[in-house]
């Protein structure tokens, strides 16, 4: 039997999101692609990285030692060829990981075998779903947090959502663009439907969703609830260091954004709980974030109506 050649290394590199196990213990062969593979196919199922922390340090042990999720959405509806194949692209040991070639051969991959052409539906559409309900400061807010907080690595899997979307490769996603890759992903929603969740991730009210209006819609909202993040983002707002987002503040930060037709008034007093001095203060801002909407009688009855669609048996 012809063993093939294996070439060692010993160099610590890469992004830690992607870094496979034998990596960090510096001992390492080209297997150690098929893992990176596997942590990319994973975001493009869910969105999210497999394995993550608050720190570096925080992710490598992560690596080294977590469990892999497949019961969170959106898990439980893809199929189980595909979660069978990131099982095996993500064995820790190398000598049982699967080869570049058996990825290839798997049946989900192979022409003609199980591989769905629609893999994200359930993440798109359960992120658009919250992100319709919520009011335009939360909106702003994590538009922020993605901009100043966000490493490319964590929103890697949006990113390549965007660009199967954006067919045009314009930067912007129109009507008919969404309406084709929530078809393609196996939706079925009335257009009435796909323009309402357009408007809800259409910030700015352009017509069109721009990359960071896709990305904070679809968003997972495990990332935005970290206190850094959501100090920063609230001292984005608060310019003057008072402590406090003022009305003046909220016109000026929806001015900046492109958003129109708000009434500053209102989107203040949805937040400002005590309704004593129209002012905002850093609780308030963060009780907000954390919540998961906010929104009047239209956006529920939106919500409800897309909480019906998710419960059709659409598979992976």
């Amino acid at each position: 039997m012809i063993k093939r050649q294996r070439e060692r290394f010993s160099d610590v590199v890469g992004s830690p999101y992607y870094v496979a196990p034998e990596v960090l213990r510096k001992w390492y062969d080209p297997e150690a692609d098929v893992w990176s593979a596997g942590v990319i196919l994973y975001i493009l199922l869910s969105g999210v990285p497999p394995f993550w922390a608050e720190s570096e340090q925080g992710i490598f042990e992560e690596v080294l030692h977590g469990d892999l999720d497949f019961s969170t959405d959106p898990w439980p509806s893809i199929s189980e060829g595909a979660k069978d194949l990131v099982r095996k692209m993500l064995i820790r040991d190398p000598e049982r990981r699967k080869s570049a070639h058996d990825v290839l051969c798997h049946p989900w991959v192979q022409v003609g075998g199980v591989a769905p052409d629609k893999p994200l539906d359930s993440a798109i559409l359960s992120r658009l779903k919250q992100f319709s309900a919520m009011n335009k400061l939360k909106k702003m807010a994590i538009r922020v947090i993605i901009a100043e907080s966000l490493s490319e690595e964590e929103i890697a899997g949006l990113k390549e959502m965007f660009k199967m979307i954006d067919t045009d490769s314009s930067g912007q996603i129109t009507f008919e663009e969404l309406k084709a890759g929530l078809k393609r992903f196996g939706a079925n929603l009335k257009e009435s439907e796909i323009y309402d969740l357009m408007q809800a991730a259409d910030v700015d009210n352009s017509g069109t969703i721009d990359y960071g209006e896709f990305v904070a819609a679809t968003l997972h909202l495990n990332k935005i609830e970290r206190e850094d993040h959501l100090f920063a983002a609230f001292s984005y707002f608060d310019k003057d260091g008072s402590g406090y987002i003022t009305q003046d503040e909220l016109q000026h930060a929806c001015e900046e954004f492109g958003v129109e037709d708000v009434r500053i008034e209102e989107m203040m007093q949805e937040v400002d709980q005590d309704n004593v001095n129209g002012r905002i203060d850093y609780n308030e801002f963060v009780e907000m974030m954390q919540k998961g909407t906010i929104g009047g009688p239209a956006k529920k009855g939106l919500q409800n109506s897309f909480s019906i669609a998710f419960r059709e048996g659409r598979k992976l």
